[in-house]
């Protein structure tokens, strides 16, 4: 018996070979009709240039979006008016699985730099799933690694002090650029201090401190927005609890 043909997702025949759509799917490959069904359900959009919302808070949630090129912050306002980002999307990575409890998005998702996004309708995708279980199961480790990242966020700001929370940020960022298939311990920082500050509760002046801390100390090479970590596995035993020396 004849076992069906498998399409590396490299061979698309739209070119996702960078895009993370292969996030969606079986890291192997997967059978090549199913490969065309959710092909044929993905919409391209045009570029969003840094600044611009892909989606704001309140608007409905009718597709989630994968960014094929730059990142994206998520940020959330307080009834005050406040603003504070509670979230990083790098290339590769779903945005906009906030709104799937409620229908609605619960932030603003903001370019960070220019981009291009592909969408995928929510209900075109779940008609797929449901005929394709190898996609169902890669949906639910997606939307796994969404909630690492939450929880990573939650013992970030658990730290007390600023140079922790630091280090476990770019420990996060060096664990999610590997799982994209990049260079984890070289690679430029696509937000801004102000931001990271933001994310971590901490103010911009201590943000620039901690990052001066940790390059003296050579923890850290840092070039403008290029950080290089010189030592990894003493930041690992770090964000793990234990003393860098």
């Amino acid at each position: 018996m004849e076992t069906a043909p498998v399409v590396d997702l490299e061979t698309l025949r739209r070119n996702c070979a960078n895009c993370s759509l292969r996030q969606l799917c079986l890291p192997a490959g997967i059978v090549a009709s199913d490969v065309e069904r959710l092909d044929r359900v993905v919409k391209r959009r045009k570029p969003v240039a840094r600044g611009e919302h892909l989606f704001r808070v309140g608007s409905g949630a009718a597709r989630i979006y994968v960014a094929r090129e730059g990142s994206f912050k998520t940020v959330a306002c307080s009834a005050d008016g406040e603003q504070q980002v509670i979230g990083f999307h790098l290339p590769g990575e779903l945005i906009g699985l906030d709104a799937l409890g409620h229908g609605q998005h619960r932030c603003d998702a903001i370019a960070l730099e220019n981009a291009r996004v592909c969408e995928v309708p929510l209900e075109e995708l779940h008609h797929v799933a449901a005929q394709v279980p190898g996609l169902q199961r890669q949906l639910l480790r997606v939307i796994g690694r969404s909630m690492g990242r939450d929880q990573d966020h939650l013992e970030m700001m658990s730290r007390r002090q600023a140079n922790d929370r630091v280090m476990l940020f770019l420990h996060s960022l060096s664990q999610r650029f590997e799982t994209l298939g990049q260079d984890g311990s070289a690679f430029a920082l696509p937000m801004t201090r102000e931001d990271i500050g933001s994310y971590l509760g901490l103010v911009i002046e201590t943000v620039s401190r901690s990052f001066t801390k940790l390059q003296d100390d050579g923890v850290i090479a840092v070039r403008g927005r290029q950080v290089r970590l010189l030592q990894q596995r003493q930041i690992a035993d770090a964000v793990h609890g234990h003393a860098l020396h």
